[in-house]
């Protein structure tokens, strides 16, 4: 019985810390920053700039069984974002899906 009533807190402690977790804003530059968001519309208005960079960042799975791609989108690994982040220029805007 003492068995299940610490396994129950435990898994209780667990899920409070993995849901709290969930809507956390980002840490960047040791800043909490939460990374804005575009609807479709805001989007197609802004795809001609030649400052934004849209990357797809779906997992290769996702990315291969969709039939839903951005036109000019360019596809990048999520795993392997080290490799990749620095090849884009900081004054460029990013926007990833």
């Amino acid at each position: 019985m003492r068995r299940l009533v610490l396994f129950s807190a435990v898994a209780l402690m667990a899920a409070c810390i993995f849901v709290s977790g969930l809507k956390q804003p980002v840490w960047a530059m040791g800043k909490n920053v939460e990374a804005p968001r575009l609807t479709k519309e805001e989007l197609r208005s802004l795809l001609e700039s030649p400052d934004l960079v849209v990357l797809d960042v779906r997992v290769s799975d996702e990315w291969t069984k969709s039939n839903e791609k951005i036109q000019g989108a360019v596809r990048e690994d999520p795993e392997k974002y080290n490799q990749w982040a620095v090849k884009y220029p900081k004054e460029k805007t990013l926007v990833f899906y």
